[in-house]
């Protein structure tokens, strides 16, 4: 039995929406991961239309990698943020827009959740107040109300065909499953606590629940001296629950900087890389995530694959035709190809082995994949 997976499917980036009520700093953490100018005005329900960014995932390996091989292009691996616009108690009933916006996250493979933290009487919240755990709370009642939903109407037809099913038919599966998540959500359970075995998940997978997507807490504060720890217990966030502080504002703000002025200003705060940078990475590491490397002189571009895939699948992530005409792969680890200052020596020394269908990719693995014509 496994928790419920994490990753993302063949032939789409990492998507990850940001939620949260209105008012809370969405619209601005958007504009500082993408540099990209959307709509922040001072008013709920002012982001219509989600907004779409590429943000790069930071990996010093590949500047290292450029060095060696001197290719025309780098290409990070990417995350593509979507700015969701805010949600409000009734949402999953049609309020503020929310039937939109709750298909908006269905949509997305994670939940980057804005908490607000910060006072300031000019920016209006829309309760009146600013209650991260009555916050939180309402954002998860409303996904688990549209869920609730979502899941009784599949039951209803489900109820039609299952009759006569065998209990490993698909569909007697799929039944089966929703009804143990059911009885989880009506006895207000943590739906991502539920254990499902492959052929559970698999037969949920497509029907995108909100509540089963992975969710990291942006708790959004300007208090240099409050603690992550101090800030989830305020909110009421479990302590295995993934949170990262963050002062959006400061963020934004560097992000108007000059390079050399915003790495001086990182210096004197002691900080080694952004909140947004480390946002981003916990984002792709979140899923169980990592990244494999072509390595060439016309680019060197890390591709993003779950762990776990093999080298036909990852070759998949380049082009269907190298997965399904899959020979063998050329694989060198990336320490190994930085030691011997690329491909040739690496080759000389033998540290380029040829791997086959059932080769697991590790994390940083550089590869040239042979397949059929």
């Amino acid at each position: 039995m496994n928790k419920i997976k994490r990753g993302i499917g063949k032939g789409h980036n990492l998507s990850v929406g940001i939620v949260g009520l209105p008012n809370v700093g969405k619209s601005t953490l958007f504009n500082a991961l993408t540099s990209i100018d959307v709509p922040a005005e001072n008013y709920p329900f002012c982001t219509i239309e989600p907004n779409v960014g590429i943000v790069k995932v930071p990996d010093e390996r590949l500047g290292k990698l450029s060095a060696l091989v001197d290719p025309d292009k780098v290409v990070n691996a990417i995350v593509k943020f979507v700015d969701i616009a805010g949600l409000v108690k009734g949402a999953s009933k049609g309020e503020g827009l929310g039937n939109q916006f709750l298909s908006n996250i269905r949509e997305v493979d994670a939940i980057v959740h804005v908490v607000r933290f910060f006072e300031d009487e000019k920016v209006i919240h829309v309760n009146n107040k600013v209650d991260p755990r009555g916050d939180i709370d309402t954002i998860k009642t409303e996904l688990v109300l549209k869920d609730m939903e979502t899941i009784e109407k599949r039951l209803i037809g489900l109820s039609k065909i299952v009759r006569g099913k065998k209990m490993d038919s698909p569909e007697m599966i799929e039944f089966a499953t929703l009804n143990k998540i059911k009885q989880i959500l009506d006895n207000d359970g943590n739906i991502n606590e539920i254990e499902l075995g492959d052929d559970e998940y698999l037969a949920i997978r497509g029907i995108g629940l909100l509540s089963l997507k992975p969710t990291i807490y942006a708790l959004n504060t300007s208090d240099v001296n409050v603690d992550i720890l101090s800030l989830k217990n305020l909110a009421g966030i479990d302590e295995d629950d993934i949170a990262i502080k963050l002062d959006i504002k400061m963020e934004s703000d560097l992000m108007l900087m000059r390079e050399d002025e915003r790495l001086l200003f990182m210096e004197e705060l002691g900080l080694s890389e952004s909140g947004l940078e480390y946002l981003a990475k916990t984002c792709y590491e979140m899923l169980g995530l990592q990244s494999f490397f072509t390595a060439g002189k016309m680019e060197v571009k890390a591709w993003t694959i779950n762990v776990g895939e093999t080298a036909p699948e990852a070759a998949g992530r380049i082009h269907g035709d190298f997965e399904r005409k899959f020979i063998c792969a050329e694989v060198v680890s990336y320490d190994d190809f930085i030691e011997y200052e690329g491909w040739t020596k690496a080759r000389e020394k033998g540290k380029v082995r040829l791997e086959g269908k059932s080769y697991v990719v590790k994390d940083g693995d550089i590869m040239i994949f042979k397949h059929g014509a």
